[in-house]
């Protein structure tokens, strides 16, 4: 879960909504400025909501980027039914709408943690369509369950406790500024019990495609922050190796560099965008 620094949205950023044929999204968009360079879309992960992604939007946008984050399908604004299909070809499916709405044409593809694993879904279902796949924090398959994120629990309790109380927990002796700590609440009491077991499942067991992934051919940049807790280094270097690449590592962040330090994210991610 990525905890926004400030809800401010910055100048350039449109708040709006965008119907694919599969599902209306809540989005962030910043439109290029100069010359446009193409457009990327940025998926985001467990919990998250496209408020993860606010702060780089701007950044995107002056070097000639349309950029846009997303609600994916029952998380925060983006509503969910129960019956949904909320497999990660799901939740691929709807990115690959939504971007063929909002762009039309091949986009650079972004996703953080959870989202990483249905960015890679999306590129092997459609790898004309990804024009580059940077994976951010994320890893080669499922987090899995650990004493420090138990998520056979979180699966557990999904009907048996108020998602409210779910959160309460989880935040538990945490001191967060008022607005944010209201807004994190609000945002993961909106998601769609279904979309929230079905995602946390998919990081206790989601396989590895890693493979495929490297197959399709399509470009891929891999980073991390330099104090990431998430995946092991370890298996974000081995992955990164398998696609023919290295980990970029984001100084003086956590799991949620595009909070975190915004500028030093892209400052680190352009290259690889413009090659």
């Amino acid at each position: 879960m990525s905890v926004p620094q400030t809800l401010d949205i910055p100048d350039g950023v449109e708040v709006t909504r965008i119907a694919s044929v599969r599902c209306e999204h809540a989005v962030h968009r910043a439109r290029p400025q100069g010359e446009a360079r193409g457009a990327i879309l940025l998926v985001h992960g467990w919990t998250g909501s496209k408020e993860d992604f606010t702060p780089i939007l701007p950044l995107l946008a002056a070097h000639g980027f349309d950029a846009l984050a997303y609600d994916q399908r029952g998380q925060y604004e983006t509503p969910g039914e129960p019956d949904d299909d909320y497999t990660l070809d799901g939740f691929a499916q709807d990115a690959l709408a939504l971007a063929e709405t909002a762009f039309g044409t091949p986009f650079h593809l972004l996703g953080h943690s959870f989202g990483g694993l249905v960015a890679q879904q999306a590129t092997v279902a459609a790898p004309e369509r990804v024009a580059t796949l940077s994976l951010l924090c994320t890893g080669p398959g499922a987090l899995g369950d650990s004493p420090t994120r138990p998520l056979k629990h979180v699966v557990a309790a999904i009907g048996q406790l108020p998602l409210l109380k779910i959160h309460q927990l989880r935040e538990q002796g945490i001191k967060r500024p008022a607005q944010i700590t209201a807004f994190l609440a609000r945002r993961f009491t909106s998601q769609s019990q279904a979309a929230l077991a079905a995602m946390t499942q998919a990081l206790i067991d989601a396989p590895d495609i890693i493979e495929d992934v490297a197959d399709t051919s399509v470009p891929v940049w891999v980073g991390r922050g330099e104090n990431d807790d998430a995946w092991s280094f370890e298996a974000q270097d081995e992955m990164a190796r398998r696609l023919g690449t290295q980990v970029v590592v984001i100084p003086d962040t956590g799991h949620s560099p595009a909070v975190e330090a915004p500028g030093t994210l892209v400052d680190a991610w352009l290259p690889f965008l413009i090659s």
